[in-house]
């Protein structure tokens, strides 16, 4: 491999193509692969409410590496289905966790790092803590993001209680019909929110937010913020996941965190607060000027992070 990623950034009208489908534990999965089938593998995850778009920079970075990499729909986004009509339309962290290695199962990838941000950010965590043997590194937008459900109502600073509207919404009944009847404003508010110096264009938003069309998105948007507060019960399925998460297990692989500091849902922070969460190398670096969605306003810091653990794997 090389000593640096491609560099350039892809027009707005740019799409990750062609998708693939499989069947992978409850769900039939849509995801875009790229790169060489036996380079080593990478597992790129998206978070709420974007799709696989934020890594349109990323993935061929990647994968002119040499990098096999695979950027899934996470339950609930774009083509992505559930297999059976009757299975509980979760989004709890042990369902996206879950997921992944199912995923990972039915495309015979034995082991990959995980990166990711927001809900798949928190995936990668899951799947890094509890199956370390199928993870070579992780990389994680805002650090640790397993959730401690246990201390979920324990009232956080003011200031971030404010910029936590959307999930108390999400509480209530009206916020499922606000969800449902106006999906793209929502989404849209929330991007500008997160993401301040983040200057998208009609054309960007618009080819992640088909994805929302999903007609699952809303069941499983509204679980994931009802579930993480305790007041929504989990998929009996995955308890005996969700009762290790519990536990807030340490990611015993190598790891590095990445921090926007201009991000408008978590706060950047020097990451020694998490130190303990992490048993092996980890480095954490502040970004500037970056938001949320770190891989989509900055793909060149994160493929660098993530061929930085491929080649010390």
């Amino acid at each position: 491999m090389n000593d640096r990623p491609v560099t350039g950034r892809a027009s707005s009208s740019t799409r990750l193509e062609p998708t693939r489908q499989i069947d992978a534990g409850v769900l039939s999965v849509a995801y875009h692969e790229a790169g060489p089938a036996y380079g080593p593998a990478v597992v790129l995850l998206h978070g709420f409410p974007y799709d696989i778009h934020s890594y349109v920079d990323v993935a061929p970075m990647l994968a002119a590496q040499g990098c096999r990499v695979i950027v899934p729909y996470l339950r609930g986004y774009g083509p992505t289905r559930f297999r059976d009509a009757a299975t509980p339309r979760s989004g709890e962290q042990a369902a996206i966790g879950a997921d992944l290695i199912a995923l990972m199962d039915a495309l015979s990838v034995p082991r990959a790092v995980f990166a990711g941000y927001d809900w798949g950010g928190r995936a990668a965590c899951v799947g890094a803590a509890l199956w370390p043997e199928r993870c070579t590194g992780l990389v994680s937008v805002n650090g640790y993001l397993i959730q401690d459900i246990a201390k979920a109502m324990r009232p956080a600073p003011v200031a971030r209680e404010v910029g936590y509207w959307y999930q108390w919404y999400f509480q209530i009944e009206r916020g499922r019909a606000g969800l449902a009847a106006s999906r793209r404003e929502i989404a849209r508010t929330l991007w500008a929110q997160w993401s301040p110096n983040w200057r998208f264009d009609d054309e960007t938003f618009a080819r992640t937010a088909a994805a929302f069309d999903n007609p699952d998105y809303v069941d499983v948007v509204i679980h994931s913020y009802r579930h993480r507060y305790g007041l929504a019960e989990g998929d009996p399925r995955y308890a005996e996941i969700e009762n290790r998460l519990a536990a807030q297990p340490v990611i015993t692989v190598p790891a590095i965190t990445l921090d926007g500091d201009a991000d408008g849902v978590f706060p950047a922070t020097d990451g020694t607060a998490q130190a303990a969460r992490f048993a092996d190398r980890r480095a954490h670096r502040v970004i500037p000027r970056a938001g949320h969605n770190l891989p989509q306003e900055e793909p060149e810091v994160f493929a660098a992070a993530v061929l930085e653990l491929v080649r010390g794997s």
